[in-house]
């Protein structure tokens, strides 16, 4: 192992050497990843129509190219899923991410080039080896496999030139053919379809290799270990794999399922690192397992804005780069990308709770919020409100949706938590009044409509069936490793289908 790893460390060393670079010197790399991206793109339809070859400036590159949303880039999209190419990047785009981001029937195409592919993904995947190493230089980790849960989508083709999946399956299909020498199942099975028999197929080909790391969304990578542990009639993940080590999430907050791991993989030495991954890119790392922030990941050819989110739906909000950004302070995510996305904004929400090196937590989305009285609860707000609750009453979470409960004639207005508990509070009485009382901490406009009860009453906590979230999901077709369940929204479109189906349990 001390071979190994000193090999390791050795070609990790200049890896290091940038990231460490990209700390110090944070608005320096990003105006260099800018401007290489409009030297590369200039030619491109997009590029010309914007003059990008005059452009000599952020300032000048803000003012003259819109922020966009998926609407205004999508007749460009449309016309690169049809095959046309040189539109909004130079080299040839085949490959397309479909969003699986929410339940919502519409689908997004994201381009994904062979840039994007290189200098994003598969960098970050060996950047969160470089960073966990240099963490624990005694590491077992390369001695066995990893373990990837990804999306159950096959790859499906559009023309003769391009294909679409979910982003995990383009990733697996274009993966170096050396990492399937550390890594298992098989392609073949990774990338099927079928959910369910995939779980059965994937349990196969992996309860006797060596797996000292697994990589998934925090929900779906539980289905397995369970599926796994039913299977072979053992209480723990150590039982079927002694030397795991690392598990790298992303997706979702791995909060409510922290104390779940901790019962499924039970030692000391087992590490959780986060990740910020989408369609449009590989976004940060946490670099050190015993912070919960991440490592904003600064050279892998995207160029970042922050939008404050007051500005959010202005003509013209202000857009700020990662030399003026604050901590503590709400910001929506544009990105410029070696895919062609110009100013796009993703529709996640950041808060810097670090400058130099910059470092960031998710905290929501910008539609997935509840703001119907003013009060402007977003996902981290939520999260840190029911990890408090649970604390306090022993509860354990396994999926949960909230939504407003509108205003009647002689009603007030409150909010509907729908939870499905692994593990039941020793009270639900106590578990609303600590989760409303967390969410007046973490949240001045909640307090206020909550104060003396004008205009908010007390929460209502309503308890999900058994895999009632799973079956909604199966229902609508989004069972796999990247489908997400809403977890705030400002109409009652899901919660109400939720409890309709709640209601046959």
């Amino acid at each position: 192992m001390q071979i190994i790893n000193s090999i390791v460390t050795w070609l990790n060393f200049k890896r290091l050497y940038q990231i460490d670079l990209f700390k110090k010197f944070p608005f320096d790399v990003q105006r260099e990843v800018l401007f290489n991206l409009i030297d590369q793109a200039k030619r491109t339809e997009f590029g010309e129509k914007y003059d990008f070859k005059s452009i000599d400036s952020i300032e000048k590159f803000q003012e003259r190219v819109p922020v966009q949303t998926y609407e205004d880039m999508k007749p460009y999209i449309d016309r690169l899923l049809k095959g046309e190419q040189n539109v909004l990047w130079p080299a040839d785009i085949k490959w397309f991410a479909k969003s699986s981001g929410t339940t919502n029937d519409k689908s997004k195409f994201i381009p994904v080039s062979k840039e994007t592919l290189e200098d994003a993904h598969f960098r970050g995947g060996k950047d969160i080896l470089a960073l966990y190493a240099s963490n624990y230089p005694e590491t077992g980790l390369f001695k066995g496999k990893g373990l990837t849960l990804g999306g159950s989508h096959q790859i499906n083709r559009i023309n003769n030139e391009s294909f679409y999946g979910d982003l995990s399956a383009i990733l697996i299909e274009n993966l170096p053919f050396w990492t399937y020498f550390i890594r298992t199942p098989s392609q073949e099975i990774a990338l099927m379809s079928e959910w369910e028999e995939k779980l059965e197929k994937l349990a196969d080909a992996t309860i006797n290799e060596n797996v000292t790391n697994i990589a998934g969304v925090p929900s779906w990578m539980m289905v397995l270990i369970k599926y796994i542990l039913d299977k072979t009639g053992k209480t723990n993940l150590l039982e079927i794999w002694p030397n795991l080590e690392l598990f790298t999430h992303g997706g979702v907050s791995f909060e409510p399922y922290r104390e779940h791991y901790k019962k499924l993989i039970p030692s000391d030495k087992m590490n959780y690192l986060e990740t910020y991954t989408a369609s449009e890119g590989f976004f940060a790392i946490q670099d050190y397992p015993s912070q919960d922030d991440m490592l904003l990941m600064l050279d892998y050819g995207i160029f970042y804005e922050f939008i404050p989110i007051e500005e959010v739906g202005k003509e013209f909000p202000k857009a700020l780069h990662i030399d003026d950004v604050q901590r503590n302070t709400n910001y929506a995510i544009v990105i410029s990308t070696n895919s062609g996305l110009w100013r796009y904004q993703i529709g996640d929400t950041v808060t810097f709770t670090s400058l130099y090196p910059h470092k960031i937590k998710i905290s929501g989305r910008t539609k997935h919020f509840i703001n119907a009285f003013g009060e402007e609860v977003i996902i981290d707000n939520a999260e840190r409100a029911l990890k408090e609750a649970s604390l306090q009453t022993g509860a354990m979470i396994k999926d949960y949706t909230a939504a407003p409960v509108f205003m009647g004639e002689n009603k007030k207005g409150s909010h509907q938590w729908l939870i499905e508990f692994e593990k039941h509070p020793d009270s639900i009485e106590k578990f609303t009044k600590i989760l409303d009382i967390t969410l007046q901490k973490a949240n001045s406009d909640y307090e206020a409509k909550r104060y003396k009860d004008i205009t908010l009453v007390m929460p209502v906590i309503t308890v999900a069936g058994k895999n009632l979230f799973y079956k909604w999901l199966k229902g609508k077709g989004k069972i796999g490793g990247q489908n997400k369940v809403p977890r705030l929204a400002n109409n009652r479109q899901y919660i109400d289908e939720l409890l309709k189906l709640n209601d046959q349990i």
